[in-house]
């Protein structure tokens, strides 16, 4: 089979996870996308070229089957996104410990599941980089948001401590601190908002960083965002 250059985007969606995907078709990459459901994909797979299959990132078993359906295509990923996330909201005394637990699995135990198989499969090559979806939570915790703040927390040390380790082995892992709504920002009613194209293009930028000058992170805000 013909070697075919992919991207991974797990939590694939509309927004953020589209702007990737049409980002990387751009980069002369095909896109693969995972998602719970993945009938909403259509007509992004049709306007990118690219394939879709389903993921509950907090199942082991489905997370070996991704990988083994994106190497299906001739080669491992180039690049694994990992986006998806899940917020409970509510004061610490009211917060219901199945949700929490739920939330937490699919938010950090759901990164650690992909970005454990990404690595075991771009190793080998030694190439690769592996990029993790962080928000104003990874290093914030807001009121009413225990939840959201433990699980991204937990994001950020996984990709911190993943950097650490995989960059002597060749494999670039990045963290992005999207601090700020996801949204048109090109609309001047809406200045506070991230262009998810944007933002894209920040994720690529990382991806195409040259081995001499890596990061391991990134804050993307709006200019009007106080931090």
């Amino acid at each position: 089979m013909t070697e075919t250059p992919t991207a991974l985007i797990v939590g694939a969606g509309a927004g953020l996870s589209a702007s990737l995907a049409r980002k990387a078709k751009a980069e002369g990459l095909m896109p693969l996308l995972a998602a719970r459901n993945i009938d909403k994909l259509k007509p992004l797979l049709d306007e990118v070229g690219g394939a879709a299959q389903i993921c509950d990132v907090s199942n082991p078993t489905q997370v070996t089957a991704l990988f083994d359906w994106a190497e299906g295509f001739g080669s491992t990923p180039e690049m694994v996104i990992y986006n998806p996330s899940a917020r409970v909201r509510g004061s610490i005394e009211e917060l219901d410990p199945d949700a929490v637990l739920q939330a937490i699995t699919i938010t950090a135990y759901g990164g650690f599941l992909v970005g454990q198989a990404a690595a075991k499969a771009m190793l080998p090559r030694g190439t690769g980089s592996i990029l993790f979806t962080g928000a104003s939570a990874s290093v914030k915790g807001y009121v009413n948001s225990s939840v959201f703040a433990m699980g991204k927390f937990g994001l950020r040390g996984l990709a911190q401590s993943m950097a650490r380790e995989l960059a002597p082995k060749g494999i670039h892992v990045g963290h992005f601190i999207i601090d700020g709504g996801i949204g048109d920002s090109d609309d001047p009613a809406n200045p506070n908002r991230l262009h998810p194209d944007h933002i894209a293009e920040s994720y690529f930028h990382l991806h195409n960083q040259p081995r001499s000058a890596w990061t391991w992170e990134m804050e993307l805000r709006p200019f009007v965002e106080k931090f």
